[in-house]
């Protein structure tokens, strides 16, 4: 059966992305309203009853908006670590308590939804905890990391893993050192538990990349310190300074921030 991902929205004002076959799908984030996230998936031939379960990466409020009301209201299963379910429950943007839909997983332990084997594992930034998700399906590998302070040791494993790979690029550097941003907020953005940059982001795919690595889709750009242009014409560049050609060897695409990107789909 046919694989389809798109995002729903990928930016600092909400992110939510889906994964999933005809039969079922899963939400990866809820940082949008419940009524987008249900026009969206409707607009894309998905009933929302197909949604088998919600992953959840970290607590701030752009990727948790509405999990609550997935968990409590639709009965979704809402999955992260217990730290993660700890800041879901002290946040003020999340009305709903989590109770029957909580599920608790452990980083790097795989587990099951329907089809799809899951490993959540670390990810550097400043919520109270924060992962990303390798999901494998048949013989497609589909890595999400978002909010990535630095490439760790981790991160790098399972980005490498991956033959669809959702990757932040936050920022452009000379954009934000030259921006509007007070200067507290430019040094948390640009932190090893902030956000990743267009050049960080393009250093580590040309270095990294192999023949398996299929698809990049470039997520979480900045409104005010980025745009999507420059973010994949820095990569571009990049890939090509070692002989990766964009549209050949590997798709590149940026994701919208506020509206839904068009649907992938793999046979």
């Amino acid at each position: 059966m046919k694989l389809s991902f798109f995002s729903l929205a990928s930016g600092s004002s909400g992110n939510c992305y889906y994964l999933g076959t005809p039969d079922f799908g899963i939400l990866i984030d809820a940082g949008i309203s419940f009524r987008t996230i249900k026009k969206v998936l409707k607009d894309n031939n998905i009933d929302i009853s197909k949604i088998a379960a919600v992953l959840v990466t970290h607590d701030h409020a752009d990727h948790i908006k509405t999990v609550g009301y997935l968990g409590e209201k639709m009965y979704l299963p809402i999955y992260s670590t217990a730290d993660v379910h700890r800041g879901i429950d002290n946040s003020r943007y999340v009305e709903e308590t989590l109770n029957g839909s909580r599920r608790i997983i452990q980083k790097e332990v795989p587990f099951m939804i329907r089809d799809f084997s899951i490993v959540a594992f670390e990810v550097p930034h400043d919520s109270t905890d924060n992962v990303g998700y390798h999901i494998c399906y048949k013989d497609h590998k589909f890595t999400f990391a978002t909010d990535v302070g630095h490439i760790t040791d981790t991160v790098k494993k399972y980005m490498s893993m991956a033959n669809h790979l959702i990757i932040e690029a936050n920022y452009d550097e000379e954009m934000l050192k030259f921006g509007t941003y007070p200067a507290f907020l430019k040094e948390r953005v640009s932190s090893p538990t902030g956000h990743l940059s267009n050049r960080e982001a393009a250093e580590f795919l040309a270095t990294n990349y192999t023949p398996d690595l299929k698809d990049i889709w470039l997520c979480h750009l900045s409104r005010d310190n980025n745009h999507p242009e420059l973010a994949c014409k820095t990569i571009n560049i990049r890939l090509f300074q070692e002989g990766i050609r964009v549209g050949k060897d590997v798709t590149l695409t940026a994701l919208k921030r506020t509206t839904p990107s068009e649907i992938f789909e793999f046979d």
